[in-house]
């Protein structure tokens, strides 16, 4: 195996990423080899698809199909080798539909151009002979050769491509869906499949992987608010109420409104957890008198507060971690594209399985003292406020907005990010999002004059929402996004943050500082370049770098 996708990978003196018996995730070496198989597969399916596309033939269950496939291979998704031996298989058999299909039609038109590795390839059809090409289709195959430099851009555009082939997944679930972006990111993938070697190319590539992400997110934003309504600020109870439970984790707002609706007049507390907790602030999920709080905190404390959850759990998307680990392999339910071996998977919208195991299960026995923190400043609760916090800037009340979030993750070296926010001057405001925002989001930063200092953005994808104030403070003040009192400060763990970092870069974003440390495949040589032409910082100290941002 060979894995480096996330910041959990193994990182030695002389060598970087997860290579041995297992990842650092809980993945085996099997499974990791899988899903470069997969992976490769899918670059084939991109190729044929990329081609068609130039013969107007378009594959609408296919272009649907490929960016959730590619999602299954995201750190903490799909550990179960059947499910991923059959997204290989159904690969296999899309990428033979699309080229019988061109060769249809270009047998009257043209010949066909001269075909790539990745467009031949035929899998296997025994799983040893599957798992023995392996090694020839890695994500950094011909690393024996070919520049480190090549191998970490091309990881960079893939894991980006991979980060927005989520965001793709979570905008079709809520029926949002463009085939101009489908065809964008076929040729980006089937580009990637042929091993380019550009170092330019491969650059400009990650910015075009960037743009795209950006389109995806505003269709993203779109389902979630044409589906839920606009996010209203709301308090949301973070402690646990007597009764039968049901915990909601992941990103997918569409199987939270399911277990909503089918658990209604059932006597079951139904609680979010990590990413879910915008869920509060939808209008349409907010009405269910039941969607009672939110339990726990970020994915990588699962194995303890996943274990003291007395109820049911539906695991919607990423992050998912070794349920064995606490002993709630029993209790745990998975969907769409996320498995773990001997775990229950839902495979359509019926929850009566969950709902019947939260039943027999005891619940919380006991109501504890409530506490309540505010959420809900998305994209139009952050506009309506732009008013009062120009006014608040003018008048010399606010001096500075900060960004804090981002993913979170199990390094001590985290810390850096509460004591970030909590050293930030009581004149400026702090926005977060994502599952970062849990290192401090329970603290009280208190207001400027009525407008909390903290402002709860939503999920990782609503960096959206963030971009779009920043371009409305812009306006306002005749300048551009480097030129306002503004500063982002991101954590990063896997493949969403890389594209979204990926998109701020693509949009002119820059004096981004990013930690807790630099992606394992990313070379030296790259962080320099990309230091120079984005002005990426390595955070240092809280207080080192708060006084090089204040005294700029």
């Amino acid at each position: 195996m060979f894995c480096i996708q996330c910041e959990q990978t193994l990182e030695a003196p002389k060598k970087k990423g997860c290579a041995y018996a297992a990842g650092m995730c809980g993945k085996t070496a099997e499974i990791s080899d899988l899903q470069d198989v997969l992976v490769y597969t899918l670059q084939g399916v991109s190729y044929w698809a990329d081609l068609a596309h130039k013969f107007d033939i378009i594959d609408d269950e296919i272009n649907h199909w490929a960016p959730r496939a590619f999602f299954a291979t995201l750190t903490n998704v799909n550990f179960d080798r059947e499910r991923i031996l059959a997204l290989t298989n159904l690969a296999e058999n899309y990428k033979t539909r699309l080229k019988q299909a061109v060769i249809t039609t270009t047998l009257a038109q043209q010949p066909l151009p001269t075909l790539p590795a990745v467009a031949e390839f035929t899998l296997p059809n025994t799983i040893d002979a599957i798992l023995a090409l392996a090694p020839q289709v890695a994500v950094n195959r011909g690393y024996e050769t070919i520049n480190e430099d090549v191998i970490g851009l091309r990881l960079l555009c893939l894991y980006g491509l991979k980060g927005a082939a989520a965001y793709m997944e979570h905008a079709r679930v809520l029926g949002q869906t463009n085939n101009a972006i489908y065809a964008q990111y076929h040729h980006i993938m089937s580009w990637l499949g042929t091993d380019p070697t550009d170092l330019n190319a491969l650059l400009e590539c990650s910015m075009e992987i960037g743009l795209m992400n950006y389109k995806v997110m505003e269709m993203l934003d779109l389902g979630e608010t044409n589906t839920f309504g606009h996010p209203l600020p709301s308090q949301v109870n973070v402690k646990p109420i007597q009764g039968k439970c049901i915990l909601v984790s992941g990103h997918d707002l569409h199987d939270l409104e399911k277990i909503l609706q089918q658990t209604e007049g059932k006597h079951i507390n139904v609680y979010t957890n990590g990413e879910m907790l915008p869920a509060h602030s939808y209008p349409e999920l907010k009405k269910y008198s039941h969607l009672v709080g939110n339990y726990g905190s970020a994915w990588q404390n699962q194995q303890i507060e996943f274990a003291n959850f007395p109820g049911a759990i539906v695991m919607t998307s990423n992050c998912l971690i070794n349920p064995n680990v606490g002993d709630y392999a029993d209790r745990i339910f998975t969907r769409s594209i996320v498995a773990w071996p001997g775990v229950t998977h839902i495979e359509d919208d019926d929850f009566s399985q969950v709902i019947d195991c939260a039943l027999a299960l005891d619940g919380f026995k006991h109501t504890e003292i409530e506490h309540m923190i505010t959420i809900g400043f998305g994209r139009n609760a952050l506009m309506n406020a732009a008013p009062a916090v120009i006014d608040q800037v003018k008048q010399g009340n606010i001096s500075h907005f900060f960004l804090v979030g981002g993913c979170d993750g199990a390094k001590e070296e985290r810390s850096y990010f509460t004591d970030f926010a909590a050293q930030v001057p009581q004149d400026a405001l702090i926005l977060t999002l994502a599952c970062g925002k849990y290192r401090f989001n329970k603290n009280d930063f208190g207001d400027i004059n009525g407008i909390p200092r903290l402002l709860d953005v939503g999920q990782c994808n609503d960096a959206y929402s963030a971009i779009q104030l920043a371009l409305a403070l812009a306006d306002e003040f005749d300048c551009g996004i480097n030129e306002l009192p503004l500063t982002l400060v991101l954590s990063w763990f896997e493949q969403k943050a890389i594209v979204i970092l990926l998109t701020l870069f693509a949009l002119g974003v820059k004096g981004i500082y990013t930690g807790p440390t630099a992606p394992a495949f990313l070379t030296d040589n790259l962080l320099a370049i990309i230091a120079e032409k984005f002005d990426m910082r390595s955070i240092s100290t809280p207080e080192a770098d708060l006084n090089t941002i204040l005294s700029a």
